[in-house]
């Protein structure tokens, strides 16, 4: 019987002893430092996703999607970047052959009215002005490019026709390397975003875009295109 005492006591203090280890030690150790490293980690994503999202918000009008057919019957689609409020458009000159029936889509209206202005083959580039409602034309800042960081988070926007109707598509990535005559993506698409628009962070125009046969991003830097049309 004394046993069966002694050992509830036994049983009663050590339970004792640890609840007053838990409660004294243990619990404002734990409500001091509540997983902190965790959370912060997960503030930074929630925080970079929303900023990506603001950045696609502010730019995606300004992103023209391009669909033309060839003489031949051959399709052949991009997208390209409204400059001006008055309709100046950029995009690459490999997209835009000498003759063909040719549609820009802009904030999902077709325009059909346009006019080559200029072309530049040596730096793949072509500019054109189209007739569409001023409020539709909406434009995105330049990017400083002596700012531009390798590192650097970047996206691309543009346009694509799965189904002969234009949807709107974003990629992501970061500058690998750059050059004064291109900026390096990490960045793999298909040949359907050529003439894509290549965007920082903050939504300023970075470059267009050229894609290679093995998917490669490479832009065509804001330097260029500026020089290229005057602005």
């Amino acid at each position: 019987m004394l046993k069966n005492i002694l050992k509830i006591l036994i049983i009663f203090l050590f339970g004792m002893a640890g609840g007053i280890f838990a409660g004294q030690i243990l619990w404002p150790y734990y409500i001091e430092r509540p997983l902190a490293p965790v959370i912060e980690k997960k503030e930074i994503i929630i925080q970079e996703n929303t900023v990506l999202q603001e950045a696609v918000k502010k730019v995606e009008k300004s992103v023209v999607g391009i669909r033309i057919k060839t003489a031949g019957g051959k399709i052949i689609t991009g997208s390209g970047i409204i400059v001006t409020t008055d309709g100046l458009i950029v995009t690459l000159s490999e997209l835009l052959p000498k003759a063909g029936d040719f549609a820009f889509f802009i904030d999902g209206k077709t325009v059909v009215e346009y006019q080559i202005l200029k072309r530049d083959q040596k730096t793949n580039l072509v500019l054109l002005k189209v007739k569409a409602e001023k409020d539709d034309l909406q434009t995105s800042g330049f990017a400083p490019f002596e700012e531009i960081k390798l590192g650097e988070r970047v996206f691309l926007m543009g346009v694509i026709f799965p189904e002969s109707e234009p949807i709107k598509m974003v990629n992501e990535g970061i500058v690998k390397y750059l050059t004064e005559d291109y900026i390096r993506t990490n960045i793999f698409e298909n040949n359907t975003l050529t003439g894509s628009p290549l965007f920082n962070i903050k939504g300023e125009l970075l470059g267009l875009n050229i894609i290679d046969s093995q998917g490669r991003v490479t832009a065509i830097p804001i330097t260029q295109i500026r020089q290229f049309i005057g602005l």
